[in-house]
């Protein structure tokens, strides 16, 4: 048998997100955020590619972004109350990572290969946030999705998106416990 790193799978076994818009200061300092990375970095990717990249977003930056999105939205007629949610998700938070998904051209290595592998980035960095003890939360919204946007408030080339925005705090309250996937419904087992 393999030696056990049960402290490690514990963790994996009873880790849960934390709603962003309970997530309030203080916030990693420089030097505990690229430790975090750091570890988001060791992810899995095929062919060494490093399709991926960061922009850490603090509060200024946040609110620069919940002013676009705000504008972003009603240029394009997104409804008020999606408008909102979109807004305070910049507007309430003190620091977030975005996860840049930034396919390589490669003939060996598929698109969408490069592009599980950013999302792997997300879930080791938000992993390692909560490991660390912080309070994060993977998002996206609306405003993930437009181009402009993208392009305006990060920065964006055409062929980069964003897997993730990750948000990292200190946790105010601590979420119950929600329902998870009955493993005899979502498993097959295959012997031959």
């Amino acid at each position: 048998m393999p030696e056990r790193n049960q402290a490690a799978l514990d963790f994996l076994l009873n880790r849960r997100s934390r709603p962003a818009k309970t997530l309030s200061g203080p916030v990693p300092d420089r030097e505990t955020l690229n430790m975090l990375l750091t570890a988001a970095a060791r992810s899995p990717d095929h062919g060494k590619l490093e399709p991926w990249r960061f922009i850490v977003l603090e509060a200024t930056a946040l609110d620069r972004l919940a002013d676009l999105s705000q504008t972003r939205g009603a240029a394009l007629g997104v409804e008020q109350e999606k408008i909102d949610k979109g807004v305070a998700q910049y507007a309430t938070a003190d620091l977030a990572v975005a996860v840049i998904s930034a396919p390589v051209a490669s003939d060996k290595i598929p698109e969408i290969e490069q592009i599980y592998s950013a999302g792997a980035v997300c879930l080791a960095l938000l992993n390692a946030a909560l490991a660390a003890g912080w309070g994060a939360n993977w998002l996206t919204g609306w405003a993930s999705h437009d181009r402009e946007f993208l392009r305006e408030g990060l920065g964006l080339a055409d062929h980069e998106t964003v897997a993730g925005l990750i948000h990292i705090g200190t946790e105010s309250a601590a979420p119950p416990e929600r329902p998870r996937p009955d493993l005899a419904v979502k498993t097959e087992w295959v012997s031959a």
